[in-house]
């Protein structure tokens, strides 16, 4: 028998063990220090969206509106490749990092992808950029397995 916290949700994973949940927080944690947190959100959303993770594209869309980020960046996130001007060349060797590393099954993360990276990021924010790629791709495992209702979902049923 599975318990679930939300109508459609499958599992309340986190409540069920939640040390798992503490251990992926105190990791998630770890990666953002000392990270960019525009270059962090814009890393969440892509994965998320790449991983369609509902719950997570919610929530970052949420925080990055809240931390002032502008429409006109989140609306063209998805392609951010089709557009200059609106990314800086640092984000968007994260985001082809990101890309690389959420698509792995795919392929593999190309030397020139993460030679693109390593040139806009010194080794101690690689580092962390790349353990904030691997976090927020966890999350989003975690989300789309248990079908986690976003929490913008919740409100419109609570309506």
């Amino acid at each position: 028998m599975t318990t679930t916290s939300e109508p459609g949700s499958r599992i309340a994973l986190f409540k069920t063990a939640p040390d798992v949940y503490k251990t992926m927080a105190a990791f998630q944690a770890a990666a953002a220090d000392g990270l960019d947190p525009v270059v962090a959100e814009l890393i969440k959303i892509r994965a998320s969206q790449i991983n369609k993770c509902a719950y997570c594209i919610d929530m970052h869309l949420t925080e990055a509106r809240e931390q002032g980020e502008s429409a006109l960046r989140l609306d063209l996130l998805s392609a951010w490749q089709e557009v200059d001007g609106v990314y800086s060349e640092r984000e968007r060797a994260a985001l082809a990092l990101t890309e690389s590393i959420t698509l792995l099954t795919q392929d593999y993360v190309p030397d020139e992808v993460y030679e693109r990276a390593a040139k806009h990021f010194d080794e101690a924010e690689l580092a962390r950029l790349i353990a904030q790629i691997v976090a927020i791709n966890a999350w989003n495992r975690f989300q789309v397995t248990t079908r986690a209702v976003p929490a913008g979902v919740a409100k419109l049923k609570d309506a």
